[in-house]
This record gives structure tokens, C-alpha cells and sequence, in this order.
């Protein structure tokens, strides 16, 4: 918008004048001489305030400035809008009416003076016909406030209080008068500030409202008071409460200054000037004209009051009817004020378009900026001279840029760079029709780019002029001047200006460069790079016709590297970034580039220059150069004539053998082009391939005649090289490291459109993915090195294998770069030998190795165990020569690698042992071994074998416990001083533990699930942890296994073993509980004597104390003396013992039912008491009536407090169930002595208890019955 004249598109805010803060210099605005001349003075004569205060205050007020905010209505927090001057005491109102011209004698009747920018002025450049101008517009910004604020401060001495306030009263009189004098309706807003708080200011009430009388201003709106003795906050709070009140004030100057233009065209006639018009049409402005000015002004006075849809309107109605028939139709083309109207409907339009914008009205705003477009072009196609002329394009350049200025002015949220749209999206009353794309308000870039393609016609019709018109006009005839009419010459300049015979004219190009580059950079911040693109390669061959060389490096040099363009196959874009940029290299020198350049454009796919030599060789003639430099560039950043691939013929190989392989190299150069001759070809491989280099050998020429494709064989072979002979900035200093290749020699040379192939035998080396990851193509001639790459990529596409026949075949396979190496075929065997048939968990697993090499050659070897699975056991391994090596365990997996075991010949085996530590339960692994080798002959290929072993190691025992409680013969007494207590010899720790004692029976009864007789040599019970302040002790109950007894595959033996508890303290009476294990020593029948393998079952835990009283029956057999009766040989003691571990005295009843199957002696019914920490023992003699049977003994212990009846538990001897006790008869034949009768009669026990359990189902019922009855017995109780 620079192009228009200064002011016409400014942004229209309240215009305000701040007087009388600090020292501000004043420089009048009024420029023109006669009207700085009849200006009117508005002076203060008090001293602008210089205080702390003051310079708050007015850097708060600039703060609020709104001449740079944005063109849009996102911010209504801001309740006020000014352009706000700074001045000191004084300033300069333009003249109201304007003086007569000198030569003009002054008629006797009196004239009537109109305003100075008035076309009804003689001295206005209006005058006589004119519309309206710049001049009025910047009337209202920049000369006539529309309020003057003025401060003026308060004193508070009140010597000289009254002195200061006439003073004040004086002044504020003075700047009313001046202003009202000068005609113009501006405010005056007074503020007086003092040096008091609010709190305080009160006192000068009276002085204020003296102020108030003598000056007449109203304290709403004109009169402030504002204390200064706050805080910064509070007085900013104050400055902006005072503004808004002065925003009240300017708003209804303006619409005071609307209201009078639509008064005025209302009137319906057109004024008269003060003087007619004598010269040039004679005619004045007509009635339509002055609706145009009339609309214009209330439009303008109406953006000032910020309504921008009242003066939308207005604006369109000046439009309407300045390009009506009446008023623009009417202005002959050749009249200076044709031109004039032109720029002042662009004007409006450029006003109307920022009222849509500021309304969110983008489409709108764009169909306007057509609309406007068009119906000019058809004005100037009918009245002017025409569009097919440079004058047109420069106004449509123009008009783009304005969009484009707008755009920047309005601040689109959806416009950002950061937005997911280049456009803005339509209103949404229009959302519902077919809009077309260029109906949608795009970013500025676009308008730019526009503007840039407008201005290219302008230069291509600049240049058309014919010679004739270019000449300046005094060196043109006058017919030559008469045809300077025929072009259009609105905001550009005349022919002989524009393009000039003997001087430079107008810089076209820069023009349309600064254009292009404002495009591309808004294009580049929304990501659009290939627009960016292309105008970057447009401001390219700008800077071309300037030839500024430098700046086309810097903006074509990272395009051309990272060239989108590439990949898309767009050759004619990529041809003229070439060629510009290779142009621009030349004249700066750079090298590189110059050669990287020559070698894109050999590839046939661009257009042939003609007379270009195509020769890469050539590419430095005329280029001065310093050495051999070296350029090294890759397919990432330039597409090459030469491709080239590299195929292995089969998907796997074998280790220690080779591979064939091709290595092919195209060339797509045009077909007069110089052939290549290729200095070295380097194939890089990732895996364990080496790297092959081919060096060129001349051989026989050849001809363009010669074969499309030609095969070779060429042959590798290993040769050492220095790993960085290839670096350009090796030190010769330096340490240098050599590397192993594969190296061959053939003849390089690459004709135009022909295929070279190299066939090859790779060697493949160690086992694993390998693939040839690079092609690097080596050019030297002599005056530079050229080293191009070429990545090789995983793609989807087959490859090519070539025959010397010149036929070819598809390698129908992905990725044919890429070999999997297998590796070499073991011929060694690795083996465990004399292994058992079972394996069993608490042994040490001896495993015995053996590893037989098979190859020709001797074969250096090394092992690795792996032993996997969970909890798995630590291994050794001890070799031949009787080292060891540990392993390391893991939580899975217990491996050891790296085991040296020499070297071993061929036709030969050497043995290891692998002994796995004892396993602690039943476990399920795999037991890996692998070998890994060289030969002797071939170190570099490693061999690998290796077998995996499945072991299954199993408990070779199981068992069940029962737990039996036991009689014990040791009871505290009160009534005995003495410990009674029976203390092991050597156990010191029960010392301690003077508390009660239970005895227990632990019956184990284990069974062999090994497949083979194993030798038990002990078992026992071990104590694992003890719960609850006890010590338990235990011991064998009778004879277990001794050494060497042997057990055989499912059989069950049984073991019994004593458990004594014994609680720390008397007084603790809590359960507590033990847990124990069962150990078993024992050893396969096969291993050495000294061999002990100890297998441990846990236990479950068990209570071995408790507080509740029990009841234990114990049964023994009488002796009589010799000659004794037979029935004395019959009697049976049933003791019952009540043991009572509480604290209470506990009183039980005894009831001793008849029964058929014996008589008894004693209490039928009795009642024992039972003192805390005591136990009673009731001795029955009873006579039984039956032999070799189980008798039940029918007696009910029932505690008569709770009425609870308490079970009997049997002891050695006996048996139980739920329905009590039972007690062993033994036959007539048998002799005395429980031991007997146990033994002997061990059949009619079996039997017995077979019976007992078959009586079970059947009393079940009845146990139930009994057992609600106690529940409901002890809650009766």
C-alpha cells in the first residue's frame, strides 16, 4: 500500500493531542506554506509538568496507542482506541477558511470562503472539479484533534494557592478561546493533577470547584482531578478510567462531524465556488460529485467512531456513485482528473475491503477485490488507453500487493503459518455455495506470487515499446508526443521513465525479486516447499538478470541439495535449477558444484543444449584451479546418468565357499556424449563381507558400435591396504591402519547407453545377514577427483542377472544386494556317552562328554555350555587335562563359554565332564553344547556345532507324615521345688525353656520312585524353624534303616520318630507351631561307599503346643505274678489323663457306659477337678469278654462349666475314630505284652480297623445329631 499516496489507507482511530506532559518538542504537521500562514495558534502559558508523576502518565498514555494494532475486531477488551501526538504548550489548528488569491480583485459584495481543501477554493488543487484528495483525509489524522487533553498541576502551598489557581483559570480560558476561534469543534479535556492521595485530595474541593465555575467545563467529561500519591497500578487504573471518558468525547465530535456531511447531502443542490471558474472546462463539481465527497466523509467519520458497517455502507454508496454514469463516465480519458477518480475508487474500494475484513468477511473481501478489478479493466478498456500496456500491469501489481498488505494489516488467526489451511474458510452464510478456490481469502504469499507474475508482463510490455517512445520528450518531435498519450501512466511512470534508450529505466527485476521472495517466505513458513520451490528458481533467474551471482548461491545451492523435484520426475525444473545455478558457480568459482552440476546434466533425460560438450572431463575448462580438489557427492542429493546394482545370484551361501555375484553399471548420458572412464568402482558390504574395489586397466577400445552389454570375468583377490588412503586430510604423520579388501583390475570405460558388468566370485566369511550397502564410482581426470555413491536399498524391486550372450534374466527376489551366509557344515560331533537311564534331584549329575572331529584338518576348539530352564543347578566342566571352569548362574539359565579344549586332530576326540551341582527338587532343562572351531588350515572361517540334551531330573522319593500327640512323663508341680525335666546330655539351650512339654508321634511313610534299588543309609527328622517361644527336640522312636539297606523301585517304608515342645515360659500358653523336614541319606548301588545323597521333604506345619485341655487314653497289658489265675492274664489299664494347661480351675465329669464285649473296675460316673497347670489320670481295669478283637470302651469326659463333652485321644496302642476310643484283645494263644500283641496280632488289627471304617458311614448321622445338641446346650449356658 506504499504506492498510494501517504495517509489515504491509514487506519482511522480518534486523533488526540496530549499537552502538558514533560517537554515534549513541537513540530507543526502543517507543511504547505499558506496554510502554515493562516494556522491558528493554540498556546499555554504554564510550563508542561516535569514531575516523576508526569512521566508515568504520559508513558501510560502512549502505551495505549492503537496506531499499530491490528486491522480486526479480535480484541474487545479495548474499550478505547486513539492515535495519540505528544506535544508541549502549544500547537497549530489548520485554517477554517481559505484566503483569496492575490491577483484577484475583491468584488463589493462579499464572498463567501470556503475551506482550503474545499474544490470550491480558487487556491485548493482541487479546485474547480475535483472529488476529494489525501489532504483532507490527513486533516482529520494528523492536524485537527478531535480532543485536546491538557494537564495542568495543582499546588498545594496555600500561600500561593490563589496566585496558581487565577493562573490556571487564565490559561485554561486562553486554550478555550484559541480553539473556538479557530471554528473547529475539537474537545478540551482538562486534567489537574496533585500531589495528594485520594484519601486527602478532598481538602482542595473548594479550589477545584472555583476552577470548574470560571472555566465552564463539565467534571464528567472536560474536568478531571487526579491525585498522584499512588501506587503505579492504581494510577494506570486512573489514566485509563480518564481515556475512556475521553473516548466519549471524541466519538460524538465525530459523529457530530458525520451528522453535519449528511446535512449537507441532504440539501439536494451542488454549493457554488467563491469564485467561478474562467479556465481550462469551466465547469465545476456536479451534484453527483459531491454525494461522492459527502458519502466519502461520512464513511471516514464514521471508521473514526469505530462503526464499521455504517461506514461500509457509506463507502459503497460513494463506489456507486463515482463509477456511475454521472460522474467517472463523464471525466475525459486524457484528463488528469480521470486518474484522479481512479485513485480515489481505489481508495474506497481498499477502505471497503478492510471493513470486510475487519468483519470477518474474507470471501466477500475477495469477490469485492475482483469486482473492483474488473470493472476497472472495463472502464480503462472503454474510456482510458487501454490494458495491453505496461501501465495496466503495474496497477494490477499493485492491487495484488494491496490484498497482500491487507492480509498482514488483519492478522488472520486462520492465516498463521501454524494453521492446517493456506485459505481462510468461507462465512458461513456462504458455506452453502459452490465457491470457486480463488474466492477464498489465500495467505499473503499468494497475492505476492500474483503480484510478481504481473509485474514479469509488465517488463515483457516495457520491453515492447517501440524506440521512438522511449525517448525523453525533448528529443521527441511532436507527433512523437501526441502518441506518450496511448499509454497509461497511472501510478507508473512515462515511457522514456519506464524503459529508457540511454540509462537504466525502472528495475524491473528487483521488483519482481523482492515480490518472489516475499511469496516464497510466506510459502516456507506453512510448509508448502515445492511452491517455494519454484519461486525460488523465479527469483533465481531474477538475480540472473542482475546478475548477482553470490545471492543465487545462497538460494539455489540448499534448493538443488534437497531438490523435491528429483524424486517426482518434474526434468524441466531440475534442468533450469541446474543451469541457473551452474552459471552462478562459474562466475563465483566453486568447484565442487560446477563438476557436481556437469555430472547431473550428462543424464539423457534432460533437454540437449546445443553446442554443449558434454564431457565430464571438461567440466573446469575456464575455471581456475588450485591442485587436484576432491568432490564427493551421493544419490541422496543428484540424480546421476550412471545406476548401478549389485546382485548375488543365489538368496544363501555357505561359510568358507564363494558366492557369484555382478556388479553392473549403466549409463544413460546422451548418446554424443564423451564416454566415462571410471577410476576405481568401491562396493561397501555391512555384515562380514569385505569390501571389493576394481581399478581400471585399460584395454581395447571401444567403439560406439559396440555391444549394449558386456559381461566380464573379473578375479578378486585379497590385497592389504591403508584404511585411509582415500581421505583427503590424511596426515602423513599420522598412524595409519591397514585393512584387508578384494581387489581386481578390468577395463572402466562406460559408453553412452551401455551396460558393464562385472561378474565375480565374493568369498563369504563368517555366518550371518550380509548385503552390499554402497556403490562408490571414482572419476579422476587431471584437473579434479569425482567420487560419487550410491546407496543401495531395501526395495520391492527383482534384480538383473546378465550372460555373456548379451541375454539377462530376472532374480525373481526381494533385496537380491542382500546373501544369507549359512554356516560351513559342521563335521565334528559332539556327543554325551555312558549316561544313565534316570537322573534324580540331591545329586551331583556327572555328564560325559565327548567331542570327535571328523574334519581333514585339525581343528582349534573352544565350548560353550548353556544349561536353561527354571532353577536350574551352577555346573562345572572339567577337561581331559583336569582343569575346571565354573559357570555363572542366572535366574534361567547357568551358562559358561569359551572353554578351551586345544587343538584336536583330525580322525580324533577328546572327553570333558560336565558335573551339574545337586539340584534342589524336580526340574525339567535343556543341556546345550556347542562347539565352536577353526581349522588350521582356513583360520578365518569359524565352524559351529552344536546338539541340545533334554534332562528330566526327579525326586527319587516320596512321603506322607502323620502326627499322633504322646503322653509325655514330665508335668510341672507346684507341690516340688525340683525340675523334673529329663535334660539331653549336651543341650544347654533347653535350659532355658522351663515351660509346658507335649509329646508327639511323627509316622513318615516313604516311598522309592526311582527306577532302580537305592541304599538307604539314614533318615531323620530336622527342625526348620520353630514358631511361638518353643523348642522342639527329636529323635528315632525305633531302629530305622541302617547302611546299605536297600529299597527297592514303588515300595513304601514307614519310620517313626519322637517330637518333644517345651514352651520358654510357664505362663505362655499360645499355640505354637514347627515346621520340619525329612531327610533321607542314600546312595545308588553303583556309586562308591562313601557317596551321600540327601534328599529333604518338607513337611507341613504343625501346631505342637496348645491351651486348650485334652484328654489322652493310654492302654497297657497287666503282668500277673507266677501262678496267678488265668482271668488275672485278662485284664487291660485303661489310663485316662486330663491335662489342664490353663490358668482356670476346671471341673470335668467321667461317665463309663456297660458294655457286652468286657466288665470294667472303677467309677461309672465320677467327677474329677483339675488345677490350673495340672493333669489327673483315672485308671480303669477292664475284663474283656471277646479275643483277638477291638473293643471300644465307651466313656464320656464332659467339663461341666461349659458342658462341652471333650474327645479322647488315643495313644500308642490304640486307635481312634469319631466315635472314640478303641483298644486291641489279643487272642488266647497270644502271651502278655503289648509288643506281642502287636506284632502277632497285627492280622485281627487290619481287620478290625477294615470294620471300624465300614461302621463309619453308618454313624455319621448320629455324630451330627449329637453335635447340634452341645451347640445348642452351650448357647443355652
Amino acid at each position: 500500500m506504499d504506492d498510494y499516496p501517504a495517509g489515504s489507507l491509514d487506519h482511522n482511530v480518534p486523533f488526540l493531542v496530549v499537552s502538558g506532559l514533560g517537554n515534549v518538542p513541537t513540530k507543526s504537521t502543517i507543511t504547505d506554506p499558506g496554510l502554515r500562514e493562516q494556522a491558528v495558534l493554540v498556546r499555554s502559558e504554564i510550563p508542561p509538568i516535569e514531575s516523576r508523576e508526569a512521566k508515568i502518565i504520559l508513558r501510560c498514555i502512549q502505551e495505549r496507542d492503537a496506531t499499530d494494532l491490528p486491522w480486526n475486531s479480535q480484541d474487545p477488551s479495548k474499550r478505547y482506541k486513539f492515535k495519540i501526538k505528544p506535544i508541549g504548550r502549544e500547537f497549530l489548528l489548520p485554517p477554517r477558511r481559505a484566503r483569496l488569491p492575490e491577483s484577484f480583485e475583491e468584488p463589493s459584495s462579499p464572498l463567501i470562503l470556503h475551506s482550503p481543501f474545499s474544490p470550491l477554493s480558487p487556491g485548493a488543487s482541487l479546485y474547480p472539479d475535483g472529488l476529494i484528495d489525501t489532504r483532507w483525509l490527513q486533516k482529520h489524522q494528523d492536524l485537527v484533534p478531535s480532543t485536546c487533553l491538557t494537564f495542568y498541576n495543582l499546588t498545594s502551598d496555600a500561600t500561593l494557592a490563589t496566585l496558581h489557581d487565577n493562573q490556571l483559570k487564565a490559561d485554561i480560558n486562553a486554550v478555550k478561546n484559541a480553539i473556538s476561534q479557530s471554528g473547529h469543534k475539537c474537545r478540551l479535556v482538562v486534567v489537574i493533577l496533585s500531589d495528594q492521595s485520594p484519601s486527602t485530595v478532598g481538602q482542595f474541593q473548594e479550589r477545584l470547584e472555583n476552577i470548574r465555575r470560571s472555566t465552564g467545563l463539565d467534571p464528567k467529561n472536560s474536568l478531571f482531578v487526579l491525585p498522584t500519591q499512588r501506587s503505579e497500578a492504581d494510577l494506570e487504573n486512573a489514566v485509563d478510567s480518564v481515556l475512556t471518558a475521553v473516548f466519549d468525547q471524541a466519538i460524538e465530535y465525530y459523529r457530530d462531524l458525520g451528522r453535519h456531511a449528511r446535512k449537507k447531502k441532504a440539501r439536494g443542490y451542488a454549493p457554488q465556488p467563491t469564485i467561478p471558474p474562467t479556465t481550462g472546462t469551466s465547469h465545476t463539481l456536479s451534484l453527483q460529485g459531491w454525494n461522492v465527497r459527502y458519502d466519502f466523509k461520512a464513511a471516514v467519520f464514521a471508521e473514526f467512531r469505530q462503526e464499521i458497517d455504517t461506514a461500509l455502507r457509506s463507502y459503497e454508496q460513494a463506489y456507486d456513485t463515482l463509477l456511475g454514469a454521472d460522474v467517472l463516465e463523464t471525466i475525459p480519458g486524457w484528463s488528469p482528473r480521470f486518474n484522479d477518480a481512479r485513485l480515489l475508487a481505489d481508495i474506497i474500494t481498499i477502505r471497503s475491503l478492510k471493513c470486510l475484513l475487519w468483519t470477518g468477511q474474507s470471501t466477500a473481501a475477495v469477490r469485492r477485490w475482483q469486482a473492483h478489478r474488473d470493472r476497472i479493466c472495463d472502464l480503462v478498456d472503454r474510456r482510458g488507453r487501454g490494458t495491453q500496456n505496461y501501465g495496466w500491469k503495474a496497477w494490477e501489481a499493485i492491487w495484488s500487493t494491496v490484498m497482500a498488505n491487507l492480509i498482514e494489516k488483519v492478522q488472520f488467526p486462520e492465516l498463521e503459518p501454524s494453521a492446517i489451511l493456506p485459505y481462510r474458510p468461507p462465512e458461513k452464510n456462504l458455506s452453502a455455495e459452490r465457491l470457486q478456490p480463488w474466492e477464498l481469502l489465500h495467505h499473503q504469499g499468494y497475492w505476492y506470487r500474483v503480484a510478481a507474475r504481473h509485474l514479469s508482463s509488465r517488463r515483457r510490455l516495457a520491453m515492447s515499446i517501440p524506440e521512438d517512445d522511449r525517448k525523453s520528450p525533448d528529443q521527441s518531435s511532436a507527433s512523437q508526443l501526441s502518441k506518450g498519450y496511448s499509454y497509461d501512466t497511472y501510478m507508473c511512470p512515462e515511457p522514456h521513465r519506464e524503459f529508457p534508450l540511454a540509462r537504466a529505466g525502472v528495475n524491473h527485476s528487483q521488483l519482481i525479486y523482492d515480490r518472489l521472495m516475499l511469496a516464497r517466505s510466506e510459502f516456507q513458513k506453512r510448509r508448502q516447499i515445492r511452491t517455494s520451490a519454484e519461486l525460488a528458481l523465479e527469483a533465481a533467474k531474477e538475480l540472473e538478470r542482475m546478475q548477482k551471482w553470490k545471492e543465487i548461491m545462497n538460494l539455489l545451492a540448499p534448493l538443488w541439495r534437497d531438490m523435491l523435484f528429483r524424486t517426482e520426475g518434474r526434468w524441466d525444473i531440475m534442468e533450469a535449477v541446474c543451469w541457473t545455478l551452474r552459471s552462478a558457480a562459474v562466475k563465483v568459482g566453486q568447484k565442487d558444484l560446477i563438476v557436481a552440476i556437469d555430472w547431473e546434466l550428462l543424464n539423457r533425460g534432460f533437454s540437449r543444449r546445443p553446442g554443449w560438450h558434454y564431457d565430464i572431463t571438461k567440466a573446469l575448462d575456464g575455471v581456475a584451479v588450485d591442485g587436484q580438489p576432491v568432490i564427493n557427492i551421493s544419490d541422496e542429493h543428484v540424480t546421476s546418468f550412471i545406476q548401478a546394482s549389485f546382485v548375488f545370484k543365489n538368496e544363501e551361501g555357505k561359510a568358507g565357499q564363494s558366492a557369484p555375484a555382478q556388479l553392473s553399471i549403466t549409463s544413460n548420458a546422451f548418446p554424443d556424449a564423451a564416454p566415462v572412464v571410471l577410476s576405481a568402482i568401491r562396493v561397501e558390504f555391512e555384515g562380514s563381507l569385505r569390501t571389493i574395489q576394481l581399478k581400471h586397466e585399460a584395454g581395447e577400445k571401444q567403439t560406439p558400435a559396440s555391444s549394449k552389454v558386456w559381461v566380464t570375468k573379473t578375479a578378486l583377490v585379497e590385497a592389504e591396504v591403508n584404511d585411509d588412503e582415500d581421505s583427503d586430510d590424511s596426515s602423513e604423520t599420522g598412524s595409519q591402519t591397514t585393512m584387508v579388501i578384494l581387489e581386481g583390475t578390468d577395463d572402466l570405460t562406460v559408453l553412452p547407453g551401455q551396460t558393464r558388468v562385472f561378474e565375480m566370485d565374493v568369498a563369504l566369511r563368517e555366518p550371518g545377514d550380509a548385503s552390499a550397502s554402497s556403490i562408490q564410482i571414482s572419476v579422476a581426470p587431471k584437473s579434479f577427483i569425482l567420487r560419487y555413491t550410491i546407496g543401495l536399498r531395501d526395495t520391492n524391486s527383482v534384480g538383473l542377472w546378465y550372460y555373456q550372450s548379451s541375454s539377462r534374466k530376472k532374480v525373481t527376489r526381494a533385496n537380491p544386494h542382500k546373501i544369507n551366509v549359512l554356516p560351513k557344515p559342521p563335521k565334528m560331533e559332539v556327543r554325551l556317552v555312558n549316561t544313565l537311564e534316570q537322573y534324580y534331584a540331591s545329586e551331583f549329575i556327572e555328564l560325559e562328554l565327548e567331542v570327535l572331529n571328523e574334519e581333514d584338518a585339525d581343528a582349534i576348539t573352544k565350548l560353550d555350555v548353556l544349561l536353561s530352564g527354571h532353577d536350574v543347578p551352577a555346573f562345572k566342566v572339567q577337561d581331559q587335562d583336569g582343569g575346571e571352569h565354573a559357570s555363572t548362574t542366572g535366574p534361567a539359565e547357568s551358562k559358561l563359554d569359551g572353554i578351551p579344549v586345544g587343538i584336536i586332530l583330525s580322525s580324533q576326540s577328546i572327553r570333558a565332564k560336565i558335573i551339574l551341582e545337586p539340584a534342589k527338587g524336580p526340574i525339567v532343562c535343556n543341556l546345550m553344547v556347542k562347539a565352536r572351531y577353526h581349522l588350521a588350515s582356513d583360520p578365518g572361517t569359524p565352524i559351529i556345532q552344536q546338539d541340545t540334551y533334554h534332562l528330566n531330573i526327579v525326586n527319587p522319593f516320596e512321603a506322607s507324615y502323620d502326627l499322633s500327640p504322646r503322653l509325655h512323663s514330665e508335668w510341672p508341680s507346684y507341690f516340688s521345688t525340683g525340675d523334673a525335666r529329663h535334660v539331653p546330655e549336651g543341650d544347654t539351650t533347653i535350659d532355658s525353656y522351663r515351660g509346658l512339654a507335649h509329646k508327639w508321634s511323627l509316622v513318615t511313610r516313604y516311598a522309592s520312585f526311582a527306577q532302580e534299588d537305592l541304599a538307604i543309609l539314614d533318615l531323620n527328622v530336622n527342625i526348620l524353624s520353630m514358631q511361638g517361644h518353643v523348642h522342639c527336640t527329636t529323635s528315632k522312636a525305633q531302629a530305622t534303616a541302617g547302611n546299605d539297606v536297600t529299597i527297592s523301585p514303588k515300595t513304601i517304608e514307614e519310620a517313626e520318630f519322637e517330637l518333644i515342645a517345651r514352651k520358654q515360659d510357664l505362663d505362655d500358653r499360645a499355640p505354637a507351631t514347627a515346621d520340619l523336614a525329612f531327610t533321607i541319606k542314600w546312595r545308588r548301588l553303583t556309586s562308591p561307599k562313601d557317596t551321600v545323597n540327601v534328599t529333604t521333604l518338607p513337611l507341613p506345619r504343625f501346631y505342637v503346643t496348645t491351651s486348650e485341655p485334652r484328654v489322652l487314653a493310654g492302654v497297657s497289658y497287666y503282668a500277673p505274678p507266677p501262678g496267678s489265675s488265668s482271668s488275672a492274664e485278662q485284664l487291660l489299664l485303661l489310663d485316662i489323663t486330663i491335662e489342664n494347661p490353663s490358668s482356670h480351675f476346671l471341673t470335668f465329669g467321667l461317665m463309663m457306659e456297660p458294655s457286652d464285649e468286657f466288665a470294667f473296675s472303677g467309677a461309672k460316673a465320677t467327677t474329677i477337678n483339675v488345677l490350673p497347670v495340672a493333669r489327673r489320670t483315672v485308671t480303669y481295669r477292664l475284663l474283656p469278654l471277646v479275643r483277638g478283637a477291638w473293643i471300644r470302651p465307651t466313656l464320656v469326659v464332659r467339663d461341666k462349666y461349659f458342658q462341652k463333652v471333650l474327645k479322647i485321644i488315643p495313644t500308642e496302642g490304640m486307635k481312634g475314630d469319631k466315635d472314640g476310643v478303641l483298644v486291641w484283645v489279643p487272642a488266647e494263644d497270644e502271651e502278655g505284652g503289648e509288643s506281642e500283641s502287636e506284632s502277632e496280632g497285627g492280622a485281627e488289627k487290619e481287620k478290625g480297623e477294615e470294620e471300624g471304617e465300614g461302621e463309619e458311614e453308618e454313624e455319621e448321622e448320629e455324630e451330627e445329631e449329637e453335635e447340634e445338641e452341645e451347640e445348642e446346650e452351650e448357647e443355652e449356658e
